[in-house]
């Protein structure tokens, strides 16, 4: 077979069959495909697309290209995936709180994109955390405590890797085809029984319109079932930062918070809920949506999943007092200080976005994939949408490395934020459900 056949044949719109698109899988993994021809089948794609069993087949073959966890566990194996925004640590009360309703989570998470946060820095501000600890380890840690947060290994869908570097370059990280087999090859390689996807879409969000986030939903959701692992989406708002808080250190102070009850987000709770509600149906553990949700809240409330938090990160290396002392070992920055309202009215609009860029250009986030994170920088104690201001009244506090640094996030803060005589129309939590 010749890698520009498959690609002739993809460029004239026609279907591609199960060998053809293995061949293409297999190639990425040997170099026995240049990275030209890649490239050149990926704006094949982009431009005709993948019917259902294509899609369905590249994920399978991108996922059998590594190594295909298998588990031998007490109950089921579950996760969640997030495609990004701001002020998005749904997965540090999420993993242990479905560990506490008897459910195994191996979530294996990834490092900021762009604007968006990523789980893994997040962690990285955890002193001793192992984000990549070795397998023997990682079993041992979601079957002894139920759940452990780590990032992708070396043989986990390594296809997918190959594969993105040439997207990047290429004007073709856009195609919903290979977005669904980029997310879904590394997920289902975790042998998971069940997952739910939290599909965001606004202003903080890569999909902005309700539109592409249901195109991508249902490609996720379609494919997932299609491979065999029972999957559900919700589409839920990001218009506006989901946690007050955003930057890797402060957004695990404020997860810690939310799992000890100190202090709880109103969005952030009810997301978490819905997503885990969800889980616990696909998993067989709750009979329906609204018990899965119960099953949740009494995980949280009554500290069973902040214990789980806390086993977690004592076993992959951190403090052992994490949960009770988190203060005493996240990193602090040096300057900190309110950026505040320069009028009267309600918060009508936030560019959650340019939020996001904030805290990259802080430190908080990578320009280029080898650039350091300052762990301990970021934003807090955001106001939201519909909140009443005064002039003067604090918009965020900012953490920040320098005076200089914070002087620049000040102004990226207010102007990210209108303010109107009117409130805004109300927008939903959670836009839909895909299953």
């Amino acid at each position: 077979m010749l890698a520009q056949e498959v690609i002739i044949a993809k460029r004239d719109g026609r279907a591609l069959s199960e060998d053809e698109i293995r061949f293409m899988v297999a190639g990425l993994c040997d170099d026995s495909i240049t990275e030209g021809q890649i490239a050149a089948f990926a704006m094949a794609v982009l431009f005709r697309g993948l019917g259902l069993p294509e899609r369905v087949t590249l994920t399978e073959a991108m996922r059998d290209s590594g190594t295909v966890l298998d588990w031998d566990l007490p109950g089921p194996v579950i996760d969640k995936h997030s495609t990004g925004g701001v002020g998005d640590n749904v997965s540090l009360m999420l993993a242990p709180a479905l560990a506490a309703c008897g459910a195994f989570v191996p979530m294996i998470s990834g490092r900021g994109l762009g604007h968006t946060g990523g789980t893994l820095d997040k962690f990285d501000a955890i002193p001793g955390y192992r984000t990549q600890p070795d397998a023997e380890t990682f079993r041992r840690v979601v079957a002894g405590v139920g759940c452990a947060i780590i990032g992708q290994t070396p043989d986990i869908a390594p296809a997918d890797r190959r594969l993105y570097a040439i997207r990047d370059v290429t004007g073709t990280v856009e195609s919903i085809d290979l977005i669904t087999a980029s997310i879904l090859s590394k997920k289902l390689a975790a042998g998971l029984d069940a997952l739910v996807l939290d599909v965001k879409v606004g202003s903080g969000a890569f999909m902005t319109s309700l539109e592409e986030a249901q195109r991508l939903a249902r490609a996720l959701v379609e494919v997932a079932n299609g491979a065999g692992c029972r999957t559900t989406a919700l589409i839920t708002d990001m218009n506006e930062p989901l946690a007050s808080a955003a930057g890797n250190a402060l957004e695990v102070a404020n997860a810690v918070r939310f799992l000890r009850g100190d202090a709880v987000d109103s969005r952030l709770w009810d997301v978490t809920v819905a997503l885990g509600g969800e889980l616990l149906v696909s998993a067989g553990i709750a009979s329906d949506a609204q018990d899965g949700a119960e099953r949740l809240d009494r995980a949280l409330e009554t500290g069973a999943a902040a214990e789980k938090f806390g086993q977690m990160v004592a076993a992959l290396g951190g403090p052992a007092d994490f949960v009770e002392e988190f203060e005493h070992y996240l990193p602090a920055a040096d300057e900190n200080a309110d950026v505040t309202a320069e009028a009267d009215g309600f918060i009508t609009a936030v560019d959650t976005r340019a939020l996001g860029v904030a805290v990259v250009e802080l430190g908080g986030g990578r320009r280029r994939a080898s650039d350091a994170i300052d762990h301990s920088v970021g934003l807090e104690t955001l106001i939201g949408l519909g909140a009443v201001v005064e002039a003067g009244m604090p918009l965020a506090r900012i953490h920040a490395a320098d005076s200089g640094a914070l002087s620049s996030a000040a102004a990226q803060v207010r102007a990210a934020y209108t303010i109107g005589d009117r409130p805004p129309d109300e927008t939903p939590l959670i836009a839909e459900r895909i299953a």
